[in-house]
């Protein structure tokens, strides 16, 4: 997994390749919309200009739906990162973040929100897989450091399972949109990965919840991991294995209203993920009260102890749960 060292190393190769970046995109032509037809000329280059500029692919982060009709999840199992949130009425919404494999399909894929914009500046521009968005939000994800994928603009990488019932039963191929995985190099989250920090208390359950969600794990020596309960119902993969991430954080952080509604007139929360707070990190049956700080949209968020040393993740796959801080 990606250490602390590799992500500076990462961000250093980002200012010197700047320029080249810039010369890449110069030639291109109007940046085009999202929700446009055919595959527009976003504006960012072709995908071999942006690779060759930043020196590499970068991550595909795809929003997912988590609506007890959309379950169980496909390839939720295969991301390096799972990030919850609180979308409208209460209820919740993921967002998966692929780097070091790529599942065959992910989904079902939902629309994507103005918050996903400020947590996905902390990689290279990554490719935000999502099946829409709010018609006021598309101009700000037109112009956000990112490659945006929609079944508009890349229709034979996404398909309806007529099994299930819509909108949730959208699915990617990720292969069609993104031809490798980037490699763990790519996950400038800020995360380090090793032994695990002294103390902790023994936990064997965390839950946290939201108006209309709830997000339960459950220690499991067996699966040396997190179970994981949405909802109330234990959450496996299509194939019916059990999720069982290795490190879960409950991040408490801001949530407040944006500037954007539904179309029943809910207002969506907006999730600050920069700034600072406490958290809650479980890793081999154990809970430690951590401070979290992330002071740039660009930078990674730092987890450490009251003393400032920095905290170490379980090896595996991370879920990050954003709760309302009180």
């Amino acid at each position: 997994m990606a250490t602390v060292g590799k992500e500076r190393e990462a961000r250093g190769r980002r200012a010197a390749t700047t320029a080249a970046l810039l010369a890449a995109v110069t030639a291109a032509a109007l940046a085009g919309c999202t929700n446009g037809g055919g595959t527009p000329d976003d504006g960012r280059g072709s995908p071999q200009e942006r690779e060759s500029a930043v020196g590499g692919p970068s991550v595909l982060a795809v929003k997912i739906d988590n609506a007890a009709r959309a379950r169980p999840h496909t390839g939720l199992d295969a991301a390096d990162v799972v990030y919850a949130e609180q979308v409208e009425g209460g209820l919740s919404r993921l967002m998966a973040v692929y780097a070091t494999r790529l599942p065959e399909t992910i989904g079902p894929v939902r629309s994507a929100r103005e918050s996903d914009l400020e947590l996905l500046r902390q990689f290279d521009r990554p490719t935000l897989a999502f099946s829409g968005a709010q018609g006021k939000l598309l101009p700000l994800i037109d112009k956000a450091p990112l490659t945006a994928r929609t079944p508009t603009n890349s229709p034979d990488a996404f398909f309806r399972d007529s099994g299930r019932p819509a909108p949730h039963n959208l699915y990617l191929r990720p292969e069609r949109i993104t031809p490798k995985a980037p490699g763990e190099a790519a996950l400038t989250t800020g995360f380090r990965y090793g032994s695990a920090p002294a103390g902790g208390t023994a936990t064997d359950r965390q839950t946290v919840r939201y108006p209309a969600a709830r997000f339960t794990f459950t220690w499991s020596d067996s699966r040396d991991g997190w179970l994981v309960g949405l909802d109330g119902t234990g959450a496996t993969t299509a194939g019916g294995k059990p999720v069982a991430p290795a490190t879960v954080v409950v991040q408490y952080v801001k949530v407040r209203e944006s500037a954007f509604r539904d179309f029943l007139g809910n207002n969506t929360p907006y999730t600050e993920t920069v700034g600072s707070g406490k958290a809650k990190v479980l890793r081999d049956g154990r809970a430690w009260d951590v401070d979290w700080k992330r002071e740039n949209a660009e930078d990674g968020t730092e987890f450490t102890t009251g003393d400032g040393t920095p905290v170490n993740f379980a090896e595996g796959q991370v879920w990050v749960v954003y709760a309302k801080a009180s």
